[in-house]
């Protein structure tokens, strides 16, 4: 089963981390806009395919269907700029479990990505450097002694590294006190973006927590500065979430409500789902819905995402089609038996 369907024991708020390491191959400019230059990165990456090994598959954007390309975009494996500004000459590599997804051509030349459930800074940082140093010794990275690795955007420079943690944090936006600690955070150089990254809004209540330094610092320090404060905002939205639990019958009044609105809708919108899907999961972690299960709780937000329900029904839709489509997917998965 795909990382993004499973969870762990931190998945109450810590719903996936991603570290991603910024590369760029010496000999070629680091903007890539030609398609000369990034047809020399596919033949190298081409040839050593075996070698570099983790069951990776080279794609080409320009040959997958939209449908495919954004629902890699919803699972957040690729950027939604990449799809759009890099369509013609990007490449992606990745393997079947989608817990590898390298992106060729976006802003960097290579941008090396490892995904998993929960808060899992450490284990996927060692992953993602040996990965990292196969595809080193094989294709030779633009490096500076006194800089590190060298990077399109200043900001990458030296370790190349930005590591994400996906929070939820219903019970904070409830509260009334996301924004005092997220402002709280953002004084230890921290970053808090939307759903899907840089210039994009919160949905659902969900957030992006990533570093900002990645000069001056190793790759260790990097993720254990950032364990530090996803672990001190878990902390808070538990809290917060006793404090909504003193009043048992209007948080379960509110948790009902949204999973009466689910089950019995015959139309409903991307957003409606997401903010309703939002106090359903609450309910579900807090053990308030015992209706529901992780997994399903899981499958309904994957396959209500606008190109992954297209690909979960094999269909293409129009805008409203989607939303009574929608309807019939939530009702399907929650009346189905749970796969084995």
């Amino acid at each position: 089963m795909n990382w993004y369907l499973q969870s762990s024991e931190n998945s109450d708020v810590a719903i996936s981390t991603r570290i991603r390491l910024a590369r760029n191959l010496q000999g070629i400019p680091f903007k890539v806009t030609k398609e000369q230059n990034i047809k020399t990165m596919e033949d190298k990456i081409k040839e050593n395919l075996y070698n570099i090994g983790y069951g990776l598959k080279l794609f080409r954007l320009r040959d997958m269907d939209d449908i495919t390309k954004m629902s890699l975009v919803e699972k957040n494996l690729i950027s939604p700029d990449f799809v759009l500004n890099k369509n013609e000459i990007g490449r992606i590599l990745i393997n079947d479990e989608e817990n590898i997804c390298i992106m060729i051509g976006n802003e960097d030349h290579l941008e090396i990505q490892v995904f998993n459930t929960g808060l899992d800074l450490e284990n996927i940082l060692n992953l993602a450097i040996e990965i990292d140093e196969k595809i080193g010794e094989i294709l030779g990275y633009a490096i500076s002694k006194r800089y590190g690795y060298l990077t399109a955007c200043p900001n990458n420079v030296g370790t190349g590294l930005r590591a994400s943690v996906m929070v939820h944090l219903p019970a904070l936006s409830k509260t009334k006190n996301t924004k005092k600690v997220l402002e709280a955070i953002h004084s230890f150089g921290i970053h808090i973006r939307g759903v899907y990254g840089e210039n994009t809004e919160s949905t659902g209540d969900m957030y992006q927590i990533s570093n900002q330094q990645t000069l001056g610092v190793t790759e260790k320090e990097i993720v254990q500065n950032l364990h530090v404060i996803v672990e001190k905002i878990m902390k808070q939205e538990r809290q917060a979430r006793k404090i909504l639990a003193k009043d048992d019958i209007s948080l379960e009044d509110m948790v009902y409500r949204s999973y009466g609105i689910l089950r019995h809708c015959k139309k409903i919108s991307s957003e409606e789902t997401r903010n309703l899907l939002s106090n359903i999961k609450l309910g579900t972690d807090l053990g308030i819905l015992k209706e529901l299960t992780d997994l399903k709780v899981q499958k309904l937000y994957l396959y209500t995402k606008p190109a992954n329900l297209q690909k979960y029904m094999g269909q293409q839709y129009e805008a409203i089609e989607r939303d009574i489509k929608r309807a019939e997917v939530i009702s399907q998965i929650l009346t189905q038996e749970e796969r084995q």
